[in-house]
């Protein structure tokens, strides 16, 4: 099954739900692509593991924090995790846009 493509997904953080996109374009054992929320859009890459996405992401607001993504694509649904540093981790899920 393909990660390639466009992800509507919803994190279920500390702060309440946090909806964006994923855009993934997947060459080998890596990606490229975007991540855009009501908060904005910046470019994203990262590895490729079967069906497996794992990536980072920086936030400045509404602090300075990094953010690691591993996601998993069944289909067209993905799920997954993202650790906010000291704050944990947070499911996400979503489905093919």
């Amino acid at each position: 099954m393909s990660v390639d493509g466009k992800w509507s997904m919803t994190a279920d953080t500390p702060m309440g739900k946090q909806n964006f996109d994923l855009t993934v374009a997947s060459d080998g054992g890596s990606f490229k692509g975007s991540l855009s929320s009501p908060m904005g859009a910046q470019d994203v890459s990262g590895t490729v593991s079967g069906d497996t996405l794992t990536f980072a992401t920086q936030i400045e607001q509404p602090m300075k924090l990094t953010l690691d993504y591993s996601l998993t694509v069944s289909g067209d649904t993905i799920a997954g995790s993202v650790k906010a540093g000291a704050f944990g981790s947070s499911n996400i899920a979503g489905k093919r846009a």
